[in-house]
């Protein structure tokens, strides 16, 4: 899509609360969780971090990944690593954040599928 203006905006409709002074992503009120599916929390944690560090790019909050890893005291390959994960297709991320559909594939390796096209992601991420 070179020289396109085009903008795709994916809105999750997520909850974050505190528990133990810590936030847990809460879905929809009108989501039914399915029995016996759960995500990681640390999977959810990581798309909630990377999806932060890409609005506080847009923004302009801040300038570059190296400012981020400043404040967040970690390395600018790290925030690159995991910033890939606010890339992923929205198909995915639905299926991981709200259906909580685990994962068939290892946390490092989700970060490299965020770079194929976007319906290539379900098939390399779920089996």
């Amino acid at each position: 899509m070179t020289g396109s203006t085009e903008t795709i905006r994916v809105v999750i409709p997520l909850t974050i609360r505190k528990r133990n002074g810590r936030p847990k992503i809460l879905p929809p009120e009108d989501h039914c969780a399915r029995e016996g599916r759960t995500q990681d929390p640390h999977v959810l944690r990581a798309i909630a971090r990377a999806w932060k560090w890409r609005r506080q790019l847009e923004s302009g909050a801040v300038s570059t990944i190296q400012d981020i890893a400043v404040a967040e005291n970690v390395s600018d390959r790290f925030i690159g690593r995991m910033i890939r994960l606010a890339y992923l297709a929205p198909s995915v991320l639905e299926a991981l954040v709200i259906a909580r559909r685990p994962l068939a594939i290892a946390i490092n390796d989700l970060m490299a599928v965020a770079e194929l096209p976007w319906d290539e992601q379900m098939q390399r991420v779920f089996g």
